[in-house]
């Protein structure tokens, strides 16, 4: 009897429990659904609309890469100092100034040595200047601006003026010329005659005396415009770029001490 009653409650209570077990694997199902759900959900960016100006952008980029150093500074600084410094605009003006200084001298030079060698060429006359009335420039004309010079027989200079009246002006412009052993002597109304003598050795030593005042007048005009460079950089001896400065004008003043010595074995 006791079985009995024992089975049937057993019997009683399995739909319940059955029903409660169900329900419990009913919301497990759920909860795993939920979350493979979550899992599958796909989060996309959203399009980022183009710009009308990012090939100027990319441009502008590209230009400040340029402009800065890998480690963001600017490139210039690893250029040498010396060199940034002979790209300098007033270095190169300063250079070419003292170019022509040097030119100038050598030129001077050139017709010094043809005089020293006994040689009679038109160029010995080149120093003149002719202050004729209404010249533009104070120091006057050059000779070939109102005369023309020739040679005869190797030995004598020939001076035409193309107008009569200018004569006067062109001989004394010989004489203040102070040319040594050139003395100008009146043919006629529009001609006049410079013999020139061989070369003596104290026409030599005049000669190399004359050069080395005219190239102490160029020394003069190197370090004035080397002055003038230091100034407008606001360098001086104690600035650690000076020795680039100085070099400038050493090697100038080197050219044209090269100059003066080769007048100097020229004329002995």
């Amino acid at each position: 009897m006791a079985a009995a009653a024992a089975l049937a409650r057993f019997r009683l209570a399995a739909p319940l429990s059955l029903t409660a077990s169900s329900s419990r694997c009913s919301q497990a199902a759920a909860r795993r659904a939920a979350a493979v759900a979550t899992q599958q959900v796909r989060f996309y960016a959203k399009p980022v609309k183009k710009s009308k100006d990012k090939g100027k952008e990319k441009e502008k980029e590209r230009d400040v890469a340029q402009a800065k150093g890998a480690k963001g500074f600017a490139t210039d600084s690893l250029i040498p100092a010396s060199q940034r410094i002979v790209s300098g605009e007033e270095y190169k003006k300063t250079e070419g100034k003292m170019q022509t200084v040097l030119e100038w001298f050598r030129k001077e030079v050139a017709g010094l040595e043809t005089r020293a060698t006994g040689r009679v060429t038109p160029a010995l006359l080149s120093p003149v200047r002719v202050k004729v009335p209404g010249a533009p420039d104070s120091r006057g004309v050059r000779l070939e601006e109102v005369a023309t010079v020739g040679v005869k027989e190797g030995t004598t200079l020939l001076v035409t003026v193309f107008e009569e009246h200018t004569l006067k002006y062109v001989e004394q412009g010989i004489y203040e010329a102070k040319i040594p052993s050139v003395t100008p002597h009146k043919l006629d109304n529009r001609t006049i005659k410079i013999p020139i003598p061989k070369p003596t050795v104290e026409t030599r030593n005049a000669l190399y005396t004359n050069a080395t005042r005219q190239a102490e007048d160029a020394r003069v005009q190197m370090r004035k415009h080397h002055q003038g460079l230091l100034k407008k950089e606001n360098v001086t001896k104690h600035s650690a770029d000076f020795s680039t400065y100085q070099g400038l004008l050493d090697r100038f003043l080197g050219d044209l001490d090269k100059i003066l010595a080769h007048l100097k074995k020229t004329t002995g």
